[in-house]
């Protein structure tokens, strides 16, 4: 990938933890056409996966004198005869699934399930990902490590309110939704930043800024492009809501990130992104009944630090929600401190790796990826 995806960032925040929890890490870099890379891709993942060494983002490593590699599951997925090769010759590769791959038009679902399969074991970012491929292959024994977070300075807000969607300029994302619920909005003060990498579709990010100027939202609405550093903490210092109405997302970095700050966050519903809403909520708190043993059926769920909206190709929900938000200040500051609250109860990093590390410990080893009935 060549923004900056939740994907890569979650490598690297492995690694660094992972390094800190006292193992040896060495991050081996892969440039190539992935998912099923060409064939001379294949032969250098292959290479590193004789040598110890792994991909983008990934990790080889030891603990306890026991080497260890790790595959990102966008290199992995599409090279299942790598990975098959490197388990023959006793190296066998742990995968690092973010997400299921795409249908590839190369039997993508045959390549992943072969790869799986020939892999020591599966680490899935996320439970979503994780049902998905339990549902997508009859897999069992696949492990979760969900994303951890970094610690980040609380925003202050705006006045006006100021909306911020952080995500790569794609399709998938679906910013030009966002831009027709704002065009429905403009009789209120707000103002929006449409803030991601605008290469990977140039098209499709062309399209988004046109519709800014078609839309009449000129001087409301901003898209700089990717922003890295004090220009994207400026960003977040002055948001006071975030959204991701991602069409699928097998969890969103983003909203964890958004939390942190103290930031509520609209999702879409029926994505992993729901997941990471309720990430930094506690459990429901049981309700005692009189004539049942208190259950969490019968608890009451603590405030979400903002909602997920059900959204299909019309905006009018997603500007429903936003026009309530907008118009009622005691529901901006009721999602205010659910954020503030979840905040500080996000788990960090460290917990991600501590479950990463036991699992590929050999001392204490992680049941293996098998199919139902076998």
């Amino acid at each position: 990938m060549r923004h900056n995806s939740g994907g890569n960032v979650y490598n690297a925040a492995l690694a660094r933890e992972l390094a800190a929890l006292g193992a040896d890490v060495e991050t081996c870099p892969l440039d190539g056409g992935w998912p099923v890379g060409s064939a001379e891709d294949r032969r250098l993942l292959a290479g590193l996966l004789s040598d110890d060494g792994d991909d983008d983002g990934g990790a080889s490593g030891s603990t306890a004198g026991h080497k260890v590699t790790i595959v990102d599951g966008l290199l992995a997925c599409g090279a299942p005869e790598e990975l098959a090769a490197a388990a023959a010759a006793g190296r066998p590769a742990w995968i690092l699934l973010h997400m299921p791959l795409d249908d590839t038009g190369q039997d993508g679902a045959g390549l992943e399930r072969r790869a799986l399969r020939a892999a020591a074991g599966v680490i899935c970012t996320s439970t979503s990902a994780a049902a998905r491929i339990r549902a997508r292959h009859g897999l069992h024994g696949i492990l979760v490590a969900l994303p951890g977070t970094d610690s980040a300075a609380l925003a202050l807000g705006s006045e006006p309110p100021h909306l911020l969607a952080v995500a790569a300029l794609l399709p998938n994302k679906d910013q030009s939704l966002l831009l027709a619920a704002l065009s429905a909005l403009t009789d209120l003060p707000w103002t929006a930043s449409l803030i991601g990498s605008d290469t990977a579709d140039p098209a499709y990010a062309a399209k988004l800024r046109d519709a800014v100027t078609r839309l009449g939202l000129e001087g409301r609405v901003r898209i700089p492009g990717e922003l890295r550093g004090g220009a994207l903490e400026a960003e977040w210092a002055a948001a006071d809501l975030s959204l991701l109405i991602s069409q699928a997302e097998t969890f969103g970095l983003v909203v964890t990130e958004s939390i942190a700050r103290g930031v509520p966050v609209v999702v879409r519903a029926g994505t992993g992104a729901v997941e990471a809403l309720a990430a930094g909520t506690p459990p429901p708190t049981p309700t005692p009944t009189l004539s049942t043993t208190p259950t969490p059926e019968h608890g009451t769920a603590p405030p979400l630090p903002g909602t997920a909206v059900a959204l299909g190709t019309d905006p009018a929900p997603l500007a429903e929600v936003l026009r309530r938000w907008l118009s009622n200040p005691s529901l901006r500051t009721r999602w205010r401190a659910a954020a503030l609250d979840a905040r500080d109860r996000l788990p960090g990093w460290d917990a991600t790796a501590r479950t990463v590390l036991e699992a590929v410990n050999p001392e204490h080893p992680a049941a293996p990826p098998s199919a139902a009935g076998e």
